[in-house]
């Protein structure tokens, strides 16, 4: 029995192009990013330190730690440079009409 589940967060048009959301959906903290038109989902958290990604900056499908310049991919959640060495975790995005949903799994 999976215990995973589809949470709707937003709106797509909540999300500009270029542009990155933070929410919170339970114990969860997910960042939404737009990157040519399609939404990807991670952890909000940085896995090197205590910093929202979404104070960070978006770049393509790049998105840069505000705290110490850790960068990831969006798409794949892999960390690119020193000084994260462990990736961020990505979550599956749907959407339903113009609804936005998130797959989480507790």
């Amino acid at each position: 029995m999976s215990d995973d589940s589809w949470h709707a967060i937003c709106q797509s048009a909540d999300i500009d192009e270029g542009g990155m959301l933070p929410f919170e959906v339970g114990n969860f903290q997910v960042a939404l990013y737009k990157v040519n038109g399609e939404i990807f989902a991670t952890d909000n958290l940085c896995t090197h330190g205590m910093a929202l990604l979404t104070d960070g900056f978006l770049d393509d499908d790049v998105v840069e730690c505000p705290l110490h310049g850790g960068m990831f991919n969006v798409k794949t959640g892999k960390a690119l440079c020193e000084p994260v060495d462990c990736d961020v975790k990505v979550y599956q995005v749907r959407q339903i009409d113009n609804r936005v949903e998130v797959l989480l799994a507790e």
